[in-house]
């Protein structure tokens, strides 16, 4: 279900996965459809589901986005993930309750707006240097901020918005930052991303790259943890991305169950993982 307007710079994402999933979705006999989520209702009368791709602007207009949702569901349409799911996922102040359920998440401070002075009280807090600032809604890295205490913000700045500071992880430049693929709550495959030189988002927008990632035990357990703390256990699919803390331990940033892309070219398997998944659904 792409998402409306011109294409990002990451939109190759969403043509290899449509590429994993069209095949694996015929061999078990259904039939992949590609549909605007801003299309008229009338476009997906007769649809048993819903499977969320690309929105590419759900973060900017996320009450719109849940309507949507729930008018397909109205219809009789399994929405995957369920709107319940999306309404929970899409502001990030769903990791404190996942740290309340026991998954490592990466130490944060909570703000309706951030400033200056914040920035400052963050790194005082969190004995860094450098903080990360990001959207409490948001996806890919858009509207994201770093800085340092030789690099502060101006004096009027603000982040015009709910927003989440975080202290910066070294280990996300120098080891990267690791994704594990759940589907139907099974562990599919792991993909460790890694930031361009100079850069530390790990994002194809701005450069990143992938490689195939075997995870330790130890690691993937961590990963697992974050699915058991979740709240819901009819998830179609998750994408847990972690981060190493400087106790070496893995913590949550992301647990993505709105529209991830889930990595297919470093899960072969993906497409068949899905369809299955899909058709036992429907079934």
């Amino acid at each position: 279900m792409p998402g409306h307007g011109p294409r990002r710079g990451d939109a190759f994402e969403h043509d290899l996965e449509v590429a994993a999933l069209r095949p694996a979705f015929a061999a078990e006999g259904l039939e992949l459809v590609e549909i605007d989520w801003r299309a008229p209702l009338r476009e997906f009368e007769g649809l048993a589901l819903v499977l969320l791709g690309t929105a590419w602007d759900y973060q900017d207009h996320p009450t719109e986005f849940l309507v949507r949702l729930e008018a397909l569901a109205g219809m009789g349409i399994a929405v995957c993930n369920p709107p319940r799911v999306v309404r929970w996922n899409t502001e990030k102040t769903y990791l404190r309750e996942l740290e309340e359920r026991g998954a490592n998440i990466v130490p944060t401070v909570w703000l309706e707006d951030a400033g200056r002075d914040d920035v400052l009280a963050a790194m005082e807090m969190f004995g860094t240097g450098r903080v990360v600032v990001k959207r409490q809604v948001g996806a890919g890295g858009l509207g994201q901020h770093s800085f340092t205490r030789e690099d502060l913000p101006d004096s009027n700045w603000h982040m015009g918005r709910a927003c989440m500071v975080q202290p910066f992880l070294p280990s996300v430049v120098d080891e990267g930052e690791y994704t594990f693929v759940f589907i139907d709550g099974a562990f599919s495959h792991g993909v460790l991303k890694r930031a361009a030189e100079g850069e530390y988002r790990i994002q194809s927008l701005y450069g990143g790259r992938e490689e195939d990632y075997v995870p330790e035990p130890a690691d993937l357990a961590h990963a697992q943890a974050v699915v058991a703390a979740l709240p819901f256990t009819d998830l179609l699919y998750c994408r847990v991305d972690m981060a190493r803390l400087p106790s070496g331990e893995l913590a949550v940033m992301e647990a993505e169950a709105i529209e991830p892309y889930l990595y297919p070219e470093q899960g072969p398997g993906l497409g068949m993982r899905v369809a299955t998944a899909i058709k036992r659904r429907l079934a």
